[in-house]
């Protein structure tokens, strides 16, 4: 089985793919790990702000190691926000029988009301460097973009509008783990 955990910045893909590492045993990739070992070595001159362009780049890597795992019959989980959301046109029928995929998305409601523990929770599973320029308006942005490419792809997503741990579990019980 590989899962693919997509969702905006700040929503908690590296906590639940950590998790589901611990209670499944599975490994996870984490997409910007990828991206920044690229770019710090040279292969790229993108830098960390090109998103649209690093999706293009990094996708087709991604796309063939998750390939590899259902070959090797491996379990993998690969999180991060590089996932394009038409993904399943890049596999055929038997590997996507192999995949489970999951946007995390959080609610206006939820971003403005708890976006103090937001910033809080943001090195709970990785020290992030700088995050100043983080703002509501910029989450509610891009979760909202998230939300609106989900439903035009037919996505399953975890809405997180309420209680956060509550929210991933009923989410976490449609990847039919």
């Amino acid at each position: 089985m590989v899962i693919l955990i997509a969702g905006a910045t700040h929503t908690g893909k590296t906590a639940l793919s950590q998790r589901l590492l611990e209670k499944y045993h599975y490994p996870y990739v984490s997409i910007d790990h990828l991206k920044m070992g690229l770019i710090r070595s040279g292969n790229t001159a993108l830098t960390p702000e090109d998103d649209e362009a690093l999706e293009a780049y990094l996708w087709p890597i991604v796309r063939e190691m998750i390939k590899t795992a259902i070959e090797n019959g491996q379990n993998l989980i690969v999180e991060g926000v590089y996932i394009p959301f038409d993904w399943k046109a890049s596999f055929e029928e038997r590997e996507k029988e192999a995949i489970a995929y999951v946007c995390l998305i959080m609610s206006e409601a939820y971003i403005l009301s708890h976006f103090s523990d937001i910033q809080a929770h943001a090195s709970t599973i990785e020290q992030r460097m700088e995050d100043s320029g983080l703002s509501p308006d910029a989450l509610i942005s891009e979760n909202r973009a998230n939300l609106q490419r989900c439903r035009q792809h037919g996505c399953p997503y975890i809405l997180i509008d309420g209680d956060y741990q509550a929210s991933l579990e009923r989410g976490m019980e449609k990847l039919s783990l």
